[in-house]
């Protein structure tokens, strides 16, 4: 009697290393999945923070600019990567000397609102700044 046996893996062995496979490939696709929706957070969330740089920077420079009013607009949507985004600020007079009137030094307060859509979902955030300036004829404080 000759046996033969012949090396080789059943058809158990197979099935199962293939469900092992399957379950490890079916994690690494998960993670990746949500490893891509973080990049994607977070690119929106730097777009945001240049964007909102930049506006906060033209506030604190622009000295003549109305007080006590709300301002808004859009961005372009060329520098926000087709993404609807915009701002709304208000400058008020914060800080004045008592008894100050027209032509005295004060400081201004900069809100800042910075706002962009992913999807149907609207994100923002809020930033604040100072500013030296001078106490204008008509100005209020709040």
């Amino acid at each position: 009697m000759t046996s033969s046996r012949q090396r080789g893996f059943t058809l158990l062995e197979v099935l199962v290393a293939t469900l092992i496979m399957g379950i490890a490939v079916a994690g690494i696709l998960r993670s990746m999945a949500g490893a891509s929706r973080n990049a994607a957070r977070l690119t929106d969330y730097d777009r945001a923070t240049l964007l909102a740089k930049q506006k906060m920077d033209e506030l604190l420079i622009d000295r003549n600019g109305p007080r006590n009013q709300d301002l808004a607009a859009e961005f372009n949507p060329l520098l926000t990567g087709g993404e609807r985004s915009g701002w709304r600020a208000r400058v008020t007079p914060f800080e004045a000397t008592p008894g100050a009137n027209g032509n005295s030094p004060d400081l201004d307060r900069v809100e800042l609102e910075i706002w962009w859509m992913t999807g149907a979902t609207r994100h923002s955030y809020a930033l604040e700044g100072f500013r030296r300036n001078m106490l204008r004829m008509g100005d209020r404080r709040f």
